[in-house]
C-alpha cells in the first residue's frame, strides 16, 4: 500500500458515488467529500483549499445535473486552472472525443479519462486514481484508441513503426516500461529503446521523462 490519497467524488448516482467511496476507502485512501454536480465540485474543492486541506484528486462523471452534458468536465477543467497540482480524473459511460480532448490539451500531468467499466476492475481502477494523485496519467485503452485512431490526426505519428505506436498507446494508458515489456513479450531493453525513438520522432526534447511520456501521446492534439 502506497500512501494514502485524498480524494473528491462528483458522481450524480448515489449507488455509484457509495460504491467508488467503498472501494477506495477499504484500500486505504481517504475520500473528503462527494458531490453530485459540477458547481458543488467546485465549491467544495475551494473551500478544501481554503482550509489548507486541498484534495490530491477529483475523480468526476463526465455528465452531470442539471442538463447531464459536460458539467462535470468543465468543473474538472476549472479546478486544473485554478489548482494546477490538482489531479483529476473524469469517468464517462462511453468515449466523449471532445471532452477527452479538452481535458487533456491542458497540462498533461495528473489528468485520467476512464469508462465507467474500468470500474469493475477494482484494482485497475484504484492503482489508477493513484497514479493521478500522483501526477501521473490513466487514460482508457479505448480513449487512447480512438484519439489515435482519427486519421486526420495521423501526420503527426505517421513517422512511428507500428510496433512503437503500440508502445505510445501502452504509454498513454499510463503503464511503465516494464509493464509495457511483459504485454507485448519484450525485453525492457527493446521498450526503452522505442520510448527513446517516440521521443525523437516527435521531437519532444529532454526533460522530465513522466512529462515527455505523456507529451507524446498528446503533440497529436494540437497540431
Amino acid at each position: 500500500m502506497e500512501r494514502t490519497v485524498r480524494v473528491v467524488i462528483a458522481e450524480d448516482s448515489v449507488l455509484l458515488r457509495e460504491g467508488l467511496t467503498r472501494l477506495l476507502t477499504d484500500r486505504g485512501h481517504e475520500v473528503v467529500a462527494g458531490v453530485s454536480d459540477g458547481d458543488a465540485l467546485v465549491t467544495v474543492v475551494e473551500e478544501l483549499a481554503a482550509a489548507g486541506r486541498t484534495p490530491d484528486v477529483v475523480v468526476a462523471d463526465v455528465r452531470m445535473p442539471p442538463t447531464h452534458t459536460d458539467e462535470g468536465v468543465r468543473a474538472a477543467v476549472r479546478l486544473r486552472a485554478r489548482h494546477p497540482g490538482l489531479g483529476v480524473l473524469v469517468l464517462s459511460q462511453y468515449v466523449e472525443e471532445q471532452y477527452a480532448t479538452e481535458l487533456l490539451a491542458g497540462s498533461s500531468r495528473g489528468v485520467g479519462y476512464l469508462l465507467k467499466d474500468r470500474v469493475a476492475e477494482v484494482r485497475e481502477f484504484v492503482e489508477a486514481v493513484a497514479r493521478v494523485a500522483d501526477g501521473g496519467t490513466a487514460l482508457d485503452p479505448e480513449v487512447v484508441a480512438q484519439l489515435l485512431g482519427r486519421s486526420r490526426k495521423q501526420d503527426v505519428l505517421a513517422g512511428l513503426t507500428p510496433r512503437e505506436r503500440e508502445v505510445l498507446a501502452a504509454m498513454a494508458e499510463g503503464r511503465t516500461n516494464s509493464a509495457i515489456a511483459g504485454e507485448l513479450v519484450v525485453s525492457p531493453g527493446a521498450v526503452e529503446k522505442h520510448v527513446s525513438n517516440i521521443f525523437a520522432k516527435l521531437g519532444l526534447p529532454q526533460s522530465d521523462a513522466d512529462h515527455r511520456r505523456v507529451l507524446a501521446v498528446l503533440r497529436y492534439l494540437n497540431s
